[in-house]
């Protein structure tokens, strides 16, 4: 009688390992795909993989973290190639998943990071118009991941990127960006994820402005 116990507890826990290691790896090769991606399109269908994911595997925020992420990729793309059409879409989208991963984990500083960067969108999609609107929005949500965790680089890189960005008589320089990409550097050197599946972005992007000095 104790095997039988013994043999339907070991089962019990291969089958959770098995569960386990089989989301690590779905989300893996996912996560390394945010990278990779160039087009609206691939990062919708990546957003869509990853709340499928989500679905599966009810507990955990980073599914719809990372399609929310994605959304916010797709925007900046958008953004980017001057097509302002479909921010507003996408910021939706993106404050959807963020929501999902709010609920399962609330006062997250990463969900706060996304909140300002959806923020952002909807600002870029009419400028002139919500600038008043959406700019206290967005920086009280960096404020609280800030206070949530003073030590993440991801905040020191938005950071970076608004002063790098505006001109120097509404309070930015590039100088003082470079600074901040610099602040942020120091910090992803020192910062400790709490798991491997944790956002890591942003690194990349620091080292690229710095480079352009």
């Amino acid at each position: 009688m104790k095997n039988l116990i013994l043999t339907a507890a070991l089962l019990f826990v291969s089958t959770i390992t098995f569960a386990q290691t089989a989301f690590e790896k779905a989300m893996t090769e996912k996560i390394a795909k945010v990278e990779d991606h160039k087009t609206p399109d691939e990062f919708t269908a990546l957003a869509n993989d990853f709340d499928r994911i989500g679905t599966k595997e009810a507990n955990n925020w980073l599914p719809y973290y990372y399609a929310a992420f994605a959304t916010i990729q797709k925007g900046r793309i958008l953004m980017r190639s001057g097509d302002k059409s479909g921010l507003d879409t996408a910021a939706d989208e993106a404050d959807k998943y963020i929501a999902k991963a709010e609920a399962l984990s609330p006062n997250n500083a990463e969900l706060f990071i996304l909140k300002k960067m959806t923020s952002g969108l909807r600002m870029m999609a009419d400028p002139m118009s919500r600038y008043m609107s959406e700019a206290p929005i967005a920086q009280q949500a960096l404020a609280k991941a800030q206070e949530l965790d003073p030590n993440n680089p991801r905040i020191t890189v938005l950071q970076a990127e608004d002063a790098y960005f505006t001109p120097e008589q509404f309070g930015g320089s590039k100088e003082k960006g470079i600074e901040l990409f610099k602040k942020a550097i120091e910090q992803f050197n020192a910062y400790k994820s709490k798991t491997f599946l944790d956002p890591k972005w942003g690194k990349a992007e620091a080292e690229y402005f710095l480079s352009q000095k």
